[in-house]
């Protein structure tokens, strides 16, 4: 005899999937970037997120009409904070320290998926998510880099003649190049190597 209580038993996972607003866009939202950090920008469909997601094709077109439309949203929402500057009372360990969050950062699953999208997207498609990235990661960035080295000069260990926008270009472009053109990753040692023989030349007082 099949009673009351077992049949709900039997059904467990029909009523936990019941899911609406925004619980279940989160659901997509996080199942758009596990495929972007997985199969990529050229992998990921629309079909794909909704059974991540476990809801069905038309829940995911009802709020995102395209493909581009739902990753804007996903990384939107995925990226991660950078926080407060790193303060270790020296400007090379600020910047180590610094560095090692940016690389968490990029190898966390929202890092994976923006990078799916700068590494896979043709011109024009990349161009829909300049002010995303602008925003989200350059800026914050730039922010971050910019209170280690002023405080550096306040402390009287990096050289004001050495502020310039460029400086804060460096290690960014440095990480993504490596990431991007040569497929390698940065170890404690290469973040290391990278600061006392790049930026710490660049900004601290010359000896003599």
């Amino acid at each position: 005899m099949v009673t009351s209580r077992s049949a709900a038993a039997a059904r467990p996972q029909s009523v936990s999937l019941r899911r609406r607003g925004p619980v279940l866009e989160r659901a997509i939202l996080d199942a758009a970037l596990e495929q972007l950090s997985t199969v990529g920008w050229g992998g990921l469909t629309m079909e794909g997120v909704a059974a991540g997601a476990q809801t069905g094709k038309a829940a995911v077109y009802r709020r995102w009409p395209s493909k581009e439309d739902l990753v804007e949203d996903a990384l939107r929402a995925g990226l991660p904070s950078l926080e407060d500057a790193p303060d270790h009372g020296s400007v090379r360990e600020d910047l180590y320290q610094l560095c090692r969050r940016m690389r968490t950062a990029m190898y966390s699953k929202p890092g994976f998926a923006l990078r799916a999208v700068l590494h896979e997207c043709d011109a024009s498609t990349a161009e829909r998510f300049h002010a995303l990235i602008v925003s989200g990661v350059i800026e914050p960035s730039v922010r971050l880099f910019r209170q280690v080295v002023d405080r550096g000069v306040e402390r009287g260990d990096v050289r004001p003649d050495a502020l310039d926008d460029m400086v804060f270009d460096v290690i960014p472009a440095m990480m993504m190049y490596r990431s991007k053109v040569c497929g390698s990753e940065w170890g404690d040692a290469d973040i290391a190597e990278m600061i006392d023989r790049v930026m710490v030349p660049l900004l601290c007082p010359r000896k003599g």
